[in-house]
């Protein structure tokens, strides 16, 4: 199995579709590093999902809903990164998924490696929405 970042292509038709919109609720999910996540994931699922301490399945609502342009890119960006405070888990991975649409799927992280908490916080600092660096980004 593995975890592969991209933006979920059937995030890119319904976009189109206009079935995603700014008022929905949208979560992330961790993941362990026997997760199948990639540009195929249509929608979010329990298997493989981090289990421990502090972390609760479907994991967190993402906050900062926001749209911006830099230059030709269109960037959609949450301005809270989340955090999980006290967890004890091992992640490898994310999903941020729309709870509102039937848990459709939007993106998949892929942190590079384990990243591990123990008693702490766990934070995935999401990137700056920029046309480089924008965690889904529309050129």
């Amino acid at each position: 199995m593995a975890i592969t970042a991209a933006v979920a292509n059937s995030f890119k038709t319904e976009i189109l579709q206009g079935i995603h919109l700014a008022a929905d609720v949208y979560k992330i999910a961790l993941y362990v590093a026997a997760a199948a996540l990639s540009k195929a994931t249509t929608v979010y699922s329990a298997t493989n999902e981090v289990v421990g301490a502090g972390y609760v399945a479907g994991g967190l609502t993402l906050v900062g809903f926001s749209v911006t342009l830099d230059t030709d890119t269109g960037i959609l960006d949450w301005t809270t990164d989340p955090v999980w405070p006290a967890a004890t888990i091992t992640a490898r991975g994310a999903l941020i998924y729309n709870v509102t649409r039937a848990n459709k799927a939007v993106a998949v992280l892929d942190f590079g490696g384990d990243i591990v908490s123990t008693t702490g916080n766990f934070t995935v600092a999401l990137p700056a929405p920029t046309a480089a660096a924008g965690l889904v980004r529309i050129a």
